[in-house]
């Protein structure tokens, strides 16, 4: 069991089952074909992806997403998306458009929202806009992106930029 307080993690409870049932199976008071039949299932592709899919979905829920990896061809015509954001206007990187048509739009994986966090295994977190732009445009071959979904920063930012663009407008004339 957990202690008071201390937070209870999934993978931490299939390991205790396991162990529970390991107990069980040398107890010999229950059938040890059940027990292990049972302890395959904990151990199992499928008990892990519906162990990462709850954590997935408890994250979303919250306005949080567990970062993907995202790997597209670069070609001539570029990757398909634009960037914004960066150290210099004090927020992350973020995929403000998927270009329609172009690469990240027909792969499909990347989504407007997306926080840029790596550029072929290089960190943009804290970055500046410039810095992520050479990463991508140096880029050959496949581009592993590590992208995290949270809108609500994003819209957060872009209203942030209207106001600035607004007060502009409004100096300039």
């Amino acid at each position: 069991m957990a202690a008071l307080g201390e937070p209870v993690r999934l993978e931490r409870d299939i390991c205790r089952a396991i162990e529970l049932l390991e107990k069980l199976q040398r107890s010999g008071e229950v059938p040890p074909q059940k027990l292990q039949a049972l302890q395959r299932v904990l151990q199992s592709e499928f008990c892990n992806a519906v162990r990462e899919a709850t954590v997935a979905a408890f994250a979303a829920s919250e306005g949080h997403s567990h970062p993907r990896v995202v790997e597209l061809p670069k070609t001539e015509e570029g990757l398909g998306f634009n960037i914004m954001g960066g150290k210099e206007q004090n927020s992350p990187i973020y995929i403000s458009r998927i270009i329609p048509g172009g690469i990240a739009d027909r792969h499909g994986g990347l989504k407007r929202g997306d926080q840029l966090l790596s550029v072929n295994g290089v960190s943009v977190e804290g970055e500046h806009h410039e810095k992520a732009v050479e990463l991508l445009k140096a880029a050959q071959g496949k581009v592993k992106l590590v992208v995290r979904y949270t809108p609500k920063v994003l819209e957060e930012m872009e209203s942030r930029f209207e106001k600035m663009r607004s007060a502009k407008r409004r100096q300039q004339t």
